[in-house]
């Protein structure tokens, strides 16, 4: 009879269920493939915060069962410690304690020595936080600022460039989060990830394909000036609506260079709405950093034309299911979904609460700014071509 992995699970379909997660299928999918209800494949992927077990194995140095098989003949034998640990290369010391510790010459048994041995081994090791008390405190009060685990991770070397116990790499620190067995974060710091999954996601959905649209006197992308493409010269948006329940929705403004964030509050979707949106918040921005904004095909800006008198940007628009043409812009409205969970409306909100979220956006140190934030380079651009 196949071993049960727990759930009514064998092994070999909890190896499955988590192979399946991290190649990216979704749970209908793995719950098809496994013939398993939706709630029982979710126990499993939770019992682990979605993060997949590791595999056991036996430590590099530990002894194996052949090696006890050979003590186990050895005593038998009237063998000396001595000559069994020569036999197997190994320290007298190594054999004399592996007798000891399992009951001695008269009851050592090979089989139940392995048996004892591979249990004592699941005995939990504690992680990197757990042995340091300032670095557990340090990570828990940026996580709280809302900052990520690899924006945490790279601050704490520049930070700390000479303490060597203040490192740890984002994925001990998801694990630590997801994996509340560790005992080291507390699991109410989830709520401030970007976004606040239960179970670690997998990566790999698919993005929903859009049907196209027409727009007046639309510019294409391709039409768009090589600057723009390269990030080399400042002042280039990308921009988009976020999308909340009951039909509400905020329209996000990235600049391409410095990846500062702008938002706009509307009160609807059609193009008049959006576009008035636009106007009115577009002398918040540095006159000479508004020289381009990209928006992908909704018809929310149909009115492109009378935004760029008003503003003299002009507008470029992406290829039909091509969110990819302003990847900068897509990634901000991933993060902002930290704020605006999908599925909450957006009526309530107000120009100054998106204020204050583009401001914590811009205030955080970003990877693909060298760790500068975004108010940083962009008060930088200003000042250079100001």
């Amino acid at each position: 009879m196949p071993r049960r992995g727990g759930g009514g699970f064998t092994a070999q379909q909890v190896a499955e269920l988590w192979t399946r997660w991290k190649a990216g299928d979704t749970l209908p999918a793995i719950c098809g493939a496994l013939a398993k209800g939706k709630g029982a494949v979710y126990a499993v992927l939770s019992c682990t915060g979605g993060i997949a077990p590791e595999a056991r194995r036996r430590a590099r140095h530990a002894l194996t069962l052949e090696e006890r098989e050979e003590i186990t003949r050895g005593i038998a034998g009237h063998a000396p410690v001595r000559a069994i640990a020569r036999a197997l290369g190994r320290a007298p010391s190594t054999i004399s304690r592996e007798i000891q510790r399992h009951g001695g010459r008269l009851d050592y048994r090979a089989t139940q020595a392995d048996t004892d041995a591979w249990a004592r081994a699941k005995r939990a090791k504690p992680c990197v936080l757990a042995r340091y008390a300032a670095l557990r405190t340090a990570v828990a009060t940026q996580l709280a600022e809302d900052w990520s685990p690899q924006q945490i991770a790279r601050w704490l070397v520049t930070a700390y460039p000479d303490d060597l116990t203040m490192r740890v790499s984002p994925e001990t620190l998801y694990r630590s989060l997801y994996i509340q067995a560790r005992g080291v974060l507390k699991k109410e710091l989830i709520a401030h990830l970007r976004r606040r999954h239960p179970i670690r996601r997998r990566r790999g959905a698919a993005a929903r394909d859009r049907r196209p649209v027409r727009i007046p006197d639309l510019v294409s992308i391709s039409a768009r000036p090589p600057e723009v493409a390269d990030r080399a010269i400042p002042g280039h948006w990308e921009g988009d609506l976020l999308a909340g329940a009951r039909n509400t929705h905020v329209a996000t403004l990235v600049e391409r260079a410095s990846r500062y964030v702008h938002l706009v509050h509307v009160t609807g979707k059609d193009t008049t709405t959006v576009v008035n949106a636009l106007i009115r918040e577009a002398p918040r921005l540095p006159a000479a950093l508004l020289r381009s904004l990209t928006w992908d095909r909704g018809t929310e800006l149909a009115q492109h034309a009378r935004f760029t008198v008003a503003t003299t940007c002009q507008v470029y628009f992406c290829d039909p299911a091509s969110p990819w043409q302003r990847g900068s812009n897509e990634n901000t409205n991933g993060l902002l979904r930290q704020y605006f969970p999908k599925g909450t409306t957006l009526a309530h909100v107000t120009q100054a609460d998106l204020d204050a979220v583009a401001h914590k956006l811009n205030t955080r140190p970003r990877m693909t700014l060298g760790w500068r934030t975004p108010a940083a380079v962009l008060a930088a651009a200003v000042a250079t071509t100001g």
